[in-house]
């Protein structure tokens, strides 16, 4: 286990292409087993965490755009929230609301979700890449790094990339998109930009595991 060996110089670098970029997509698109979603991030900012707060680190987050999130995604890694531990969330948004929420704790997640308005809106979009962490560990704060998987947050949106989703919960659900986890694919577009927890445009492949080591 080599979080602690990560080069968040070398991170940091690499993130500069994928910030520019985000920062210049208007839509995104997820692909996968059980997702097809679609969300706009026009205009908001992108924010690196290369290590300059959190240990371990290793993600480029943004905001959707309030109403914009459209469409079903399966997060396939298990979370833990409230003491509560979930597994296989299955969303479906419509107009950038939670309409429909399935998991093994169908109520339980139902009633999280019932919190306040904020709650059943996306108030964070990521992409992770820390090459040393490769398996979810139920610890948020690794898990939200893994390579080759994204996240989104549930709840309220950071300061840094605001879209003024207010709420009083943040609960990161993640997906991993590896070949190993089911695959799946990041559109930036209408442009593949991430296949199967791959960068595949060559400005970008600096955040590939092996480049990253």
């Amino acid at each position: 286990f080599r979080v602690c060996t990560a080069d968040y110089a070398r991170m940091s670098a690499a993130m500069d292409p994928l910030k520019q970029l985000m920062e210049r997509t208007d839509r995104v698109r997820i692909t996968g087993p059980d997702t097809d979603l679609q969300f706009s991030i026009k205009g908001m900012p992108a924010v690196k965490c290369d290590g300059d707060r959190n240990i371990p680190d290793g993600e480029l987050f943004t905001a959707p755009r309030l109403d914009t999130v459209e469409g079903k995604i399966l997060f396939n890694t298990r979370t833990i929230y409230q003491g509560t531990t979930f597994d296989q969330i299955r969303l479906r948004f419509e107009k950038g609301r939670v309409v429909q929420a399935e998991t093994d704790k169908t109520d339980r997640l139902n009633r999280i979700l019932d919190t306040d308005k904020g709650a059943r809106r996306v108030g964070e979009f990521s992409l992770s890449f820390n090459p040393h962490i490769t398996r979810p560990m139920l610890d948020i704060l690794f898990d939200e790094k893994i390579a080759g998987a994204l996240h989104l947050a549930l709840g309220s949106a950071y300061d840094d990339a605001d879209n003024r989703n207010r709420s009083g919960i943040h609960w990161d659900l993640i997906q991993i998109q590896t070949t190993e986890a089911g695959g799946g694919q990041v559109w930036f577009d209408d442009r593949l930009v991430r296949d199967n927890g791959r960068f595949v445009l060559p400005e970008l492949q600096g955040l590939n595991p092996e480049n990253l080591g």
